[in-house]
């Protein structure tokens, strides 16, 4: 479930109804106290300050915002980490080649020096998180236009921000809760030095690839391992040979004891973002309008990549991450939008509309609220399309991205820093050439225009695309940015790059002859005039302000509830129990899965099924170690009802004693709608076993040193 942060183009409004259950919630940890009894009711062993501390090791110590994009969590006293191999895939693509394939054949680092640098990785702990609601909200006033509202709240956050870093090497950020009525500022601390130690192959890692992604039962041995180094002082450094394990504020104990039927199981981690404040128009208009189009667009660029993957390992081993990228969320999407439909998730929102309009007529301060939000989302179905290209275009296809990024490079020089603009554009672009194929990039470009001459509105297309359309030449368009662009070879960029160095002012002129920047530049300026259109700007200004009146009387109104603000890539403590669930009539799903049942799935002709001959072997012999259940059964995937999203990718399951049990990789097919609107009898977190993350480190890596240096309870 690599849901990877994608913005959405309009903004999520209203919240479920019904009340909250022990397994829906994404609470904030410092606030546990609101939702502690009901956790130790459901079997909960631990005390909050056990949970949540500043000035004590606790168990928030021990998660890790992976990257920025997942979870992961220290697992020893030597810094190591246990995420998902989805989330250390784009990792261990770039840490391999054809020569030395991780990607395929896995990796184990039997010792520190045989761990792999990943540049850019990042590991980042949280370090307190406060309630700054009073001291914001003191300095906005009802009159203030949003524009006035956001520069104020900015104002105020930057402050508080830099009072709570003082001279530390801490990073501080405040975040809006509950569609901007509350604020939260969180203070970090983030290792710039992480290293690969260890990966299954993606046979196993990877099992089932597309076809079972967001399935279950599942059999996938979602896992990697990587480890944090610090300064010998103990704190974040730079990468260097000198640095050492990370020493951790606490780690996690590895229960290997296993679980039964209604069992305690909290998850711990960085959701990123649900849209539980979506209305039944906003659910309307991404059934209809918005998701299927995103679907059809990544199909195609799936199956480009596809071609060209298949032709070249190089390609392959490049292309792997960014294809498993857009793959998810293909899918994600296909499901989300049926599962809206089979949930009937809009009639559900209606409901609570209607009950929110009586609310309303009692209360003139909300009146006309959900008229307001149905106004907007008429206005802006016809302009769905257009951020949707701008999102899978421009921004999701990596050739165009990196030349949009010189189209904004004039309003740089204008600031006065076009210098370091360019220079990070040039590094990018560089790093850029070290992997693409070009012939995909342009291909991809020229299959994804012409769907975009298809969709857009002849009044919102620019006049360079519509004309070359309406002549049949959109493909002649795109030759002869491949022949002529300076972004289209290494080399013609490098020598534009020499004229940079030996002009006196920056070459712009050449920049707006180039025929790849013109088509790039002619798309972002019609997008701009929707963006910046004097009527667009009032109706997502009161959009955004209906939005957060709405959440404001749905708390007035349903007083007795305990509410939790949207996922937002912030710490969050989801809580349930492990249980199996019947997606239809007649038919259970049993809490866990077997490696004898995942064997049973092998298919030699499909790369998806393959199956490693010494996991066989092991499977043969009933080599598991220790690591079996009572029943002599290897466990692989377990569910319970938590509820988690993307961002909890590896996020730790830890039992009612904070031991680690498994790490959560997945949601299910039936409950897809979940992140709109949780469904409490269907929705499941899919995890990967503990269990068999050791049978696989100790019995298929042979990587002992790993194992010796966890705490493992028995």
């Amino acid at each position: 479930m690599k849901k990877q942060i994608i913005a959405l183009t309009f903004i999520s409004t209203l919240l479920f109804s019904g009340f909250a259950r022990a397994d829906e919630g994404m609470w904030l940890p410092f606030l546990l106290g609101r939702n502690y009894e009901d956790m130790k009711k459901h079997g909960l062993n631990l005390t909050q300050e056990e949970i949540y501390s500043i000035n004590n090791s606790s168990l928030k110590d021990a998660i890790v915002s992976f990257g920025g994009f997942c979870t992961a969590e220290v697992i020893s006293k030597k810094g190591l980490l246990l995420t998902n191999h989805h989330c250390g895939y784009d990792a261990i693509a770039d840490a391999s080649s054809e020569e030395e394939n991780h990607l395929d054949n896995g990796f184990w680092a039997k010792s520190y020096e045989e761990e792999i640098a990943i540049p850019g990785l990042t590991a980042t702990f949280v370090i307190s998180i406060a309630d700054v609601t009073e001291q914001i909200a003191a300095n906005l006033t009802d009159e203030m236009s949003e524009e006035e509202r956001a520069i104020k709240i900015r104002e105020i956050s930057a402050e508080l921000t830099k009072e709570a870093v003082g001279e530390s090497n801490y990073k501080a950020f405040v975040r809006d809760f509950f569609e901007g009525n509350e604020f939260y500022l969180f203070v970090t601390e983030t290792y710039e030095d992480v290293r690969l130690a260890g990966t299954p192959p993606e046979s196993i890692g990877k099992f089932g690839h597309d076809s079972d992604n967001w399935m279950y039962p599942r059999h996938t041995g979602d896992f990697a391992m990587f480890r944090i180094y610090s300064g010998t002082d103990n704190k974040p450094a730079p990468y260097s040979e000198d640095n050492q394990p990370y020493n951790p504020k606490h780690s996690l104990p590895v229960s290997i004891k296993g679980y039964e039927k209604g069992d305690f199981a909290m998850v711990f981690g960085f959701p990123g973002s649900t849209d539980r404040y979506l209305s039944s128009f906003g659910v309307e208009q991404a059934v209809n309008i918005e998701q299927p189009k995103r679907v059809e667009i990544r199909r195609k660029k799936l199956d480009i990549m596809k071609k060209y993957m298949n032709e070249s390992t190089e390609v392959r081993l490049n292309y792997a991450s960014k294809h498993a990228q857009v793959a998810n969320y293909w899918k994600y999407f296909i499901g989300q939008s049926e599962q809206l439909k089979n949930n009937k998730v809009a009639d559900k929102k209606r409901k609570l509309e209607a009950r929110f309009n009586e609310f309303a007529a009692e209360n003139p301060e909300y009146a006309d609220i959900m008229e307001t939000i149905q106004k907007a989302y008429a206005f802006t179905d016809n302009q769905v399309y257009a951020d949707v290209y701008q999102s899978e275009f421009i921004y999701s296809v990596d050739l165009n991205l990196n030349v949009f990024r010189f189209v904004l490079l004039e309003n740089y020089i204008e600031q006065g820093m076009g210098e370091r603009a360019y220079g990070s554009f040039k590094e990018r672009m560089m790093s850029f050439y070290e992997t693409a194929n070009l012939d995909l990039e342009f291909e991809t470009l020229e299959a994804v225009l012409k769907m975009y001459y298809n969709d857009i509105p002849a009044e919102m297309m620019p006049e360079l695309i519509k004309n070359a359309g309406d002549k049949g030449k959109l493909s002649k368009l795109v030759k002869k940015a491949k022949k002529k662009s300076i972004f289209s070879s290494k080399a013609k960029f490098e020598k534009f790059d020499e004229l940079v160095e030996k002009s006196e002012e920056f070459p712009m002129e050449t920049l707006k002859k180039d025929p790849l920047f013109q088509l790039i530049e002619s798309i972002y300026i019609e997008y701009n005039k929707l963006t910046e259109n004097e009527e667009y700007v009032k109706v997502m200004n009161d959009l955004e302000r209906a939005n957060r009146l709405f959440v404001k009387g749905y708390r007035e109104m349903d007083k007795d509830k305990t509410f939790y603000p949207n996922a937002n890539s912030t710490l969050r403590l989801t809580y349930g129990s492990i249980l199996p669930y019947s997606p239809e009539e007649g038919k259970e799903y049993d809490i866990y899965t077997t490696l004898e049942e995942g064997l049973k799935k092998e298919d030699p002709n499909n790369p998806e099924f393959h199956v490693s001959p010494k996991l066989k072997e092991l499977f043969a012999n009933k080599d598991f170690g220790r690591y079996a259940n009572d029943k002599g059964e290897m466990v692989v995937n377990f569910i319970s009802n938590n509820d988690i999203t993307g961002g909890n990718s590896g996020s730790p399951v830890l039992n009612a004693d904070g031991h680690l049990i498994g790490t959560a990789f997945d949601g299910n097919w039936e409950a897809m709608s979940g992140d709109i609107f949780f469904e409490k009898d269907i929705q499941r977190t899919i995890s990967c076993d503990i269990r068999y993350v050791l049978f696989i480190v100790e019995k298929y890596g042979e990587a002992h040193n790993l194992i010796e240096e966890m705490e493992i309870v028995e």
